[in-house]
């Protein structure tokens, strides 16, 4: 996969994630895996009644700009996650 495809099939679902970890670009795809990587992680937490609610529609919003973001082939970070690195 090359550095686009890796970055849209990250943010789709947790399986499209591990796939594009390790079939895709990573290097090219970096931003994109560790911005889809923490929207999964702090996604986790919508299961929480109430406050996981909001959570979960700032996750989802997240993954819609973190999409559009790879589709036009910029590094736009996500509003409040995206100073967030976990991947080096």
């Amino acid at each position: 996969m090359d550095k686009k495809v890796t970055g849209i099939v990250a943010y789709i679902t947790w399986v499209g994630l591990l796939l594009a970890f390790l079939l895709g670009d990573r290097e090219g795809a970096k931003f994109h895996l560790n911005q889809a990587l923490v929207i999964w992680l702090i996604g986790f937490l919508s299961f929480i009644p109430v406050i996981g609610w909001f959570i979960g529609v700032l996750c989802l919003i997240g993954s819609i700009v973190g999409i559009i973001s790879a589709i036009q082939g910029t590094e736009k970070e996500i509003p409040l996650l995206g100073k967030i690195k976990i991947l080096k």
